[in-house]
Protein backbone atom coordinates (compact mmCIF):
# COMPACT_ATOMS: atom_id res chain seq x y z
CA UNK A 1 0.00 0.00 0.00
CA UNK A 2 2.81 2.07 -0.60
CA UNK A 3 2.82 5.11 -3.60
CA UNK A 4 0.12 4.12 -5.73
CA UNK A 5 -2.41 3.96 -3.22
CA UNK A 6 -2.45 7.77 -3.22
CA UNK A 7 -0.20 8.59 -6.30
CA UNK A 8 -2.07 8.79 -9.45
CA UNK A 9 -4.15 6.47 -7.53
CA UNK A 10 -1.13 6.90 -5.52
CA UNK A 11 -0.58 3.27 -4.74
CA UNK A 12 -2.78 1.99 -7.56
CA UNK A 13 -1.69 1.55 -11.42
CA UNK A 14 -4.33 2.46 -13.86
CA UNK A 15 -5.64 -0.05 -15.81
CA UNK A 16 -8.60 -0.74 -18.30
CA UNK A 17 -11.60 -2.43 -17.11
CA UNK A 18 -11.98 -4.42 -19.77
CA UNK A 19 -13.11 -7.66 -19.27
CA UNK A 20 -13.22 -6.99 -15.20
CA UNK A 21 -16.69 -5.39 -16.06
CA UNK A 22 -19.03 -8.30 -17.08
CA UNK A 23 -20.07 -8.85 -13.20
CA UNK A 24 -22.98 -7.57 -11.24
CA UNK A 25 -22.95 -4.00 -10.77
CA UNK A 26 -20.05 -3.61 -12.61
CA UNK A 27 -21.59 -3.24 -16.10
CA UNK A 28 -22.08 0.09 -15.67
CA UNK A 29 -18.44 0.96 -14.49
CA UNK A 30 -19.04 1.58 -11.38
CA UNK A 31 -17.62 0.12 -7.80
CA UNK A 32 -19.54 0.18 -5.24
CA UNK A 33 -18.46 1.21 -1.71
CA UNK A 34 -19.47 0.64 1.82
CA UNK A 35 -22.73 2.88 2.67
CA UNK A 36 -20.38 4.51 5.39
CA UNK A 37 -17.11 4.29 7.39
CA UNK A 38 -16.18 5.46 11.17
CA UNK A 39 -12.60 6.50 10.48
CA UNK A 40 -11.73 6.65 14.31
CA UNK A 41 -13.21 2.91 14.26
CA UNK A 42 -10.34 2.30 10.93
CA UNK A 43 -7.97 4.03 12.71
CA UNK A 44 -4.98 1.76 13.63
CA UNK A 45 -2.94 -0.82 12.11
CA UNK A 46 -3.86 -3.45 9.45
CA UNK A 47 -1.96 -6.24 8.14
CA UNK A 48 -2.06 -6.99 4.46
CA UNK A 49 -3.20 -10.31 3.58
CA UNK A 50 -3.55 -9.99 -0.76
CA UNK A 51 -3.28 -7.37 -2.72
CA UNK A 52 -2.81 -7.00 -6.81
CA UNK A 53 0.69 -6.02 -7.70
CA UNK A 54 1.46 -2.69 -7.33
CA UNK A 55 4.92 -1.47 -8.64
CA UNK A 56 5.83 0.14 -5.62
CA UNK A 57 5.21 -3.32 -3.68
CA UNK A 58 7.56 -5.15 -5.69
CA UNK A 59 9.16 -8.01 -3.02
CA UNK A 60 7.07 -6.24 -0.02
CA UNK A 61 6.53 -8.69 2.63
CA UNK A 62 5.23 -7.87 6.17
CA UNK A 63 3.16 -5.11 4.75
CA UNK A 64 1.12 -2.93 6.77
CA UNK A 65 -0.52 0.39 6.89
CA UNK A 66 -0.59 2.04 10.39
CA UNK A 67 -3.62 5.10 10.37
CA UNK A 68 -4.07 7.58 12.98
CA UNK A 69 -5.50 11.62 12.95
CA UNK A 70 -3.28 14.57 12.10
CA UNK A 71 -3.85 17.70 13.77
CA UNK A 72 -5.66 19.37 11.20
CA UNK A 73 -8.25 15.98 11.67
CA UNK A 74 -6.89 14.53 8.17
CA UNK A 75 -5.94 10.71 8.65
CA UNK A 76 -2.24 9.89 8.41
CA UNK A 77 -1.20 7.22 6.42
CA UNK A 78 1.99 5.12 7.60
CA UNK A 79 2.81 1.88 5.45
CA UNK A 80 5.54 -0.48 5.75
CA UNK A 81 6.56 -3.42 4.37
CA UNK A 82 10.23 -5.71 4.56
CA UNK A 83 11.78 -6.65 0.99
CA UNK A 84 11.84 -10.37 -0.01
CA UNK A 85 12.28 -11.89 3.72
CA UNK A 86 9.32 -10.67 6.03
CA UNK A 87 11.44 -11.16 9.56
CA UNK A 88 14.87 -9.81 7.79
CA UNK A 89 14.31 -8.05 4.67
CA UNK A 90 15.08 -4.18 4.55
CA UNK A 91 12.33 -2.10 6.32
CA UNK A 92 10.26 0.45 3.34
CA UNK A 93 8.30 2.70 4.66
CA UNK A 94 6.05 5.43 3.24
CA UNK A 95 4.11 8.18 5.22
CA UNK A 96 0.90 10.31 3.71
CA UNK A 97 -2.23 11.69 4.46
CA UNK A 98 -5.82 10.72 3.82
CA UNK A 99 -9.01 13.04 3.30
CA UNK A 100 -12.88 11.78 2.83
CA UNK A 101 -13.94 12.64 -0.63
CA UNK A 102 -17.62 12.60 0.29
CA UNK A 103 -19.45 12.23 3.47
CA UNK A 104 -19.68 8.42 3.59
CA UNK A 105 -15.65 8.06 4.66
CA UNK A 106 -15.76 5.18 2.45
CA UNK A 107 -14.19 6.52 -0.58
CA UNK A 108 -10.56 8.77 0.77
CA UNK A 109 -7.92 10.35 -1.54
CA UNK A 110 -4.48 9.60 -0.14
CA UNK A 111 -1.29 12.27 -1.55
CA UNK A 112 1.87 10.79 -0.43
CA UNK A 113 3.91 14.07 -1.18
CA UNK A 114 2.14 17.36 -0.29
CA UNK A 115 0.66 18.85 -3.43
CA UNK A 116 1.15 15.56 -5.39
CA UNK A 117 -1.32 13.51 -7.11
CA UNK A 118 -3.70 12.09 -4.61
CA UNK A 119 -5.49 8.33 -5.29
CA UNK A 120 -8.31 6.52 -4.93
CA UNK A 121 -8.94 4.57 -1.66
CA UNK A 122 -12.08 2.94 -1.97
CA UNK A 123 -13.49 1.07 0.73
CA UNK A 124 -15.50 -1.74 -0.68
CA UNK A 125 -16.05 -4.25 2.02
CA UNK A 126 -15.94 -3.91 5.92
CA UNK A 127 -16.20 -6.10 8.55
CA UNK A 128 -18.91 -5.03 10.87
CA UNK A 129 -16.51 -5.19 13.71
CA UNK A 130 -13.32 -3.47 11.65
CA UNK A 131 -11.50 -6.89 11.72
CA UNK A 132 -11.23 -6.82 8.34
CA UNK A 133 -11.59 -4.52 4.96
CA UNK A 134 -11.31 -4.85 1.48
CA UNK A 135 -9.83 -1.62 -0.27
CA UNK A 136 -9.65 -0.20 -4.37
CA UNK A 137 -10.33 2.26 -6.55
CA UNK A 138 -12.63 2.62 -9.47
CA UNK A 139 -10.33 1.14 -12.41
CA UNK A 140 -10.01 -1.94 -10.09
CA UNK A 141 -6.60 -2.02 -11.12
CA UNK A 142 -5.94 -2.07 -7.21
CA UNK A 143 -7.22 -4.12 -4.35
CA UNK A 144 -6.27 -4.53 -1.13
CA UNK A 145 -7.72 -7.33 1.61
CA UNK A 146 -6.40 -5.70 4.95
CA UNK A 147 -7.10 -7.85 8.62
CA UNK A 148 -6.21 -6.53 12.03
CA UNK A 149 -4.17 -10.05 12.37
CA UNK A 150 -1.65 -10.83 10.37
CA UNK A 151 -3.49 -14.15 9.17
CA UNK A 152 -6.85 -14.71 8.16
CA UNK A 153 -8.95 -17.49 8.03
CA UNK A 154 -8.87 -19.15 5.02
CA UNK A 155 -12.51 -19.93 4.60
CA UNK A 156 -13.15 -16.26 5.08
CA UNK A 157 -10.66 -15.08 2.72
CA UNK A 158 -11.66 -17.09 -0.09
CA UNK A 159 -15.16 -16.01 0.07
CA UNK A 160 -13.82 -12.19 0.32
CA UNK A 161 -11.76 -13.26 -3.14
CA UNK A 162 -15.40 -14.49 -4.14
CA UNK A 163 -17.00 -11.90 -3.93
CA UNK A 164 -14.02 -9.32 -5.13
CA UNK A 165 -14.71 -11.07 -8.89
CA UNK A 166 -18.49 -12.06 -8.51
CA UNK A 167 -20.00 -8.84 -7.21
CA UNK A 168 -17.02 -6.32 -7.38
CA UNK A 169 -15.38 -7.09 -11.01
CA UNK A 170 -11.78 -7.97 -10.34
CA UNK A 171 -9.34 -10.01 -12.13
CA UNK A 172 -7.53 -12.10 -9.04
CA UNK A 173 -5.77 -13.84 -11.72
CA UNK A 174 -2.10 -12.25 -10.56
CA UNK A 175 -3.33 -12.22 -6.93
CA UNK A 176 -0.30 -11.82 -3.87
CA UNK A 177 -0.78 -13.15 -0.61
CA UNK A 178 1.37 -11.17 1.28
CA UNK A 179 3.75 -12.86 3.73
CA UNK A 180 4.41 -12.00 7.33
CA UNK A 181 6.60 -13.16 10.21
CA UNK A 182 5.68 -15.90 12.38
CA UNK A 183 3.66 -14.82 15.40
Amino acid sequence: MFRKLAIGLASFAYLSMGASSVFGNVANGELETVQSVDLDRYLGKWYEIARLNQAEQDNCTATTAEYSRNADGSVRVFNSCRLFNPERGFLKTVTGKAIPADDSNSKLLVEFKPGGPQGNYWIVELDSDYQWAVVGEPTRSAFFVLSRARSMDETLLQQILDRAVQKHGYDLSNLIRTRHPAQ
